[in-house]
């Protein structure tokens, strides 16, 4: 069951810990581009790029610091590169 927490950070060259700072950062960025898409959809002077910005950067912080390893053979589901 631990295992379960390791394998996929692992699989990106990270320890847990480090995999959960990445995701929660992602995921605070993602909310403030939500957000700005919202205002901009109530006000479409504000907010004009903030979205597609936030989307754009983090695709490229995402992609261009990939490292992913091959997964385990006994492996039960396939995953796509980029889940």
């Amino acid at each position: 069951m631990l295992q379960r927490f390791t394998d996929h950070p692992a699989s990106v060259n990270e320890t847990y810990l480090q995999h959960m700072g990445m995701a929660f950062g992602f995921g605070g960025r993602m909310l403030v581009g939500a957000l700005a898409c919202f205002v901009h959809g109530l006000f479409p002077w504000l907010c004009l790029t903030r979205g597609s910005d936030t989307i754009r950067t983090l695709h490229h912080r995402m992609v261009s610091h990939r490292t992913v390893q091959p997964a385990s053979p006994d492996r039960a589901t396939a995953v796509a590169v980029g889940d």
